[in-house]
């Protein structure tokens, strides 16, 4: 019976985590929005343990910083700080490419393996492209995460991967409030997908690192540009000065995409 309280309460953890996530990947909890364990409770029908719990995972994923004694707000990046999510990815990445094009030729089974692997990459690059195309920002941003996830999973360390796993998701955080203010927005999201799996296809390095670096280029033209003030910082929402606002209440309308 204890354990499987304890298999329930893990589950709802997790939820509530992925849930919140979400909320936040959308944009629909702007960074330096304030909240606390009561109105997630409260907003989602379920004991504080749970949220509290889930809150601090979220913490410690890089995206809500605890607020003591007044709860958690979203966290806000800079744009200093999207430079160096992405300059540090890159050299990550880089790293990456040379282990899985230098390493031994691949077993026969580990061919097959890598080939399925492919195969399923493959269509989420095609659905992220098409997202891309149409501006549609959060079904990209679920396909971008799952393209790179598990493209990443070929290189056979769950460590580098989950790693670049969370740079990413910090990194979609930055970049939604911006993208959702700016109505040229569709023309800064990389679509690129498609090119790099017929590369990796191709297994020509050459090739692989010519997309990458354009996938690099393309995210540090964008900081160069907010940087800038083009477009100008959107005001990501109002922080927490007094009773903040649980997820899911009425927001201002933003400006169309």
């Amino acid at each position: 019976m204890c354990a499987s309280r304890a298999v329930t309460r893990s589950t709802l953890r997790q939820q509530i985590t992925d849930a919140l996530r979400d909320e936040v990947l959308a944009g629909r909890l702007q960074p330096g929005r304030g909240f606390t364990v009561k109105q997630i409770a409260e907003q989602y029908g379920v004991s504080a343990t749970p949220v509290r719990e889930a809150l601090f995972d979220l913490s410690a994923q890089g995206l809500l910083e605890s607020d003591q004694h007044r709860g958690f707000r979203v966290r806000e990046f800079t744009v200093a700080d999207y430079r160096s999510m992405v300059e540090a990815r890159a050299l990550v990445i880089d790293g990456v490419i040379r282990g899985v094009f230098y390493e031994p030729a691949l077993s026969a089974a580990q061919r097959v393996t890598h080939h399925d692997c492919l195969v399923a990459v493959r269509r989420r690059a095609q659905e992220a492209a098409r997202a891309a195309q149409g501006g549609d920002l959060e079904i990209l941003i679920g396909y971008d995460l799952r393209f790179w996830r598990e493209l990443g999973a070929l290189g056979c360390n769950t460590y580098i991967n989950d790693f670049l796993h969370r740079l990413r998701v910090q990194a979609w955080v930055f970049a939604v409030p911006y993208l959702r203010h700016d109505v040229g927005a569709r023309d800064w999201l990389w679509q690129g997908h498609p090119e790099l799996v017929a590369a990796i296809t191709l297994g020509s390095h050459d090739a692989v690192r010519a997309v990458i670096d354009d996938y690099n280029a393309h995210a540090l033209s964008w900081a160069d540009r907010l940087a800038a003030g083009n477009p100008a910082h959107p005001g990501h929402g109002p922080r927490s000065t007094g009773q903040a606002t649980a997820p899911g209440a009425p927001e201002p309308e933003s400006p169309a995409r």
